[in-house]
């Protein structure tokens, strides 16, 4: 989806993120949880999420699901469809690690161009990102089949379905794998969390 037409111009705030992060005593990030269906994306965001809260830093979860309730209501399943659903969540997430949020994505995005730009939207502007594939073998996953996709997939019931009778692309350079085939939600959580300050402690201060 391109822009307008119409001249339009970044209105620059005259609080500068340095400032904004100092005074909130916060580091924003995103941290973008990328599988197919089952695989515990959603189950690891929420753990984070807490643990991060009950540490007090400010986090949220943007969930797949959940942004096709709202803000991605109007978007299906075909592949620019899907395309423009990592962009607007890449966006959203943008915005919030720029105001001093950990942000973590939870989307399937099955395709490495868009989680490519996901990540180029956060380098142009200088905020941390994190690309985490969550593993898990396609029959773990089915077994799980918390919502019965799988099998309404396999029926026909429902199409454009990742892995199914749609690809998932994995990726192929990702800043950390998790697998929750073996382990607990909460031990792929906390391997999210290691990994997130190593990167925030090797990253450059935010921006003037």
């Amino acid at each position: 989806m391109g822009r307008p037409a119409v001249a339009i111009h970044w209105s620059h705030s005259t609080v500068t993120r340095r400032l904004r992060w100092r005074a909130l005593g916060v580091h924003g990030a995103t941290v973008w949880l990328t599988g197919i269906s089952g695989s515990g994306k959603s189950s690891i965001a929420k753990h984070m999420e807490s643990d991060l809260v009950n540490s007090g830093i400010p986090a949220y979860v943007l969930d797949g699901d959940n942004l096709r309730h709202g803000v991605n209501g109007d978007l299906g399943f075909s592949r620019k469809d899907r395309g423009e659903n990592a962009r607007r969540a890449a966006e959203i997430a943008k915005l919030l690690a720029d105001a001093g949020l950990v942000v973590v994505v939870a989307l399937i995005s099955p395709y490495a161009e868009d989680r490519a730009q996901a990540r180029r939207l956060h380098e142009e502007v200088e905020l941390p990102f994190v690309e985490v594939h969550v593993s898990a073998p396609q029959a773990v996953c089915e077994a799980r089949d918390p919502k019965g996709l799988y099998a309404q997939a396999r029926a026909g019931t429902i199409g454009e379905f990742t892995t199914v009778s749609d690809p998932y692309e994995v990726p192929a350079r990702p800043d950390l794998v998790v697998g929750t085939d073996e382990g607990t939600v909460e031990d792929a959580a906390h391997a999210v969390l290691d990994g997130l300050r190593a990167r925030l402690e090797q990253g450059a201060p935010p921006s003037a």
